[in-house]
């Protein structure tokens, strides 16, 4: 069960390396349900980017893959691809949504958006090694 303390320090984490890498983000952390626990928009982040990182999570634990490696399946002739129109809109492909992991099992996940794809899934993971 990922809890309000656990979303609080990876929220806390992913901060720093946003700040670190001096892009204000989105930062969502969903539990195991898929369902959001908390979410933090630092200052001057895209307003856009506040529905992206909370689907990133969302996505990220429903399928229990990186959002970017997901992205990687989706497109044209893959495996995955049309897998963004699924469960009424809410499946993100774009880079930035991390799984939790607790005991080797998916717990939860955590969805960053606000900077280049490299950049959400670099502060996504920095969030989730607080896990």
């Amino acid at each position: 069960m990922v809890t309000l303390a656990d979303a609080r320090r990876i929220i806390a984490a992913a901060e720093k390396k946003a700040a670190e890498i001096g892009q204000p983000m989105n930062i969502a952390v969903a539990d195991g349900g898929g369902n959001l626990v908390a979410h933090v928009r630092m200052d001057g982040a895209w307003l856009g980017s506040i529905d992206i990182s909370i689907k990133k999570a969302y996505t990220s634990r429903a399928f229990d893959i990186a959002t970017k490696d997901l992205a990687s399946h989706s497109q044209s002739g893959g495996q995955f691809f049309g897998i963004n129109a699924s469960n009424d809109g809410k499946i993100m492909i774009f880079a930035g949504g991390v799984p939790l992991f607790k005991d080797g099992k998916v717990v939860g996940a955590v969805g960053v958006s606000g900077g280049s794809g490299d950049q959400d899934h670099a502060v996504a993971e920095a969030g989730a090694g607080a896990y």
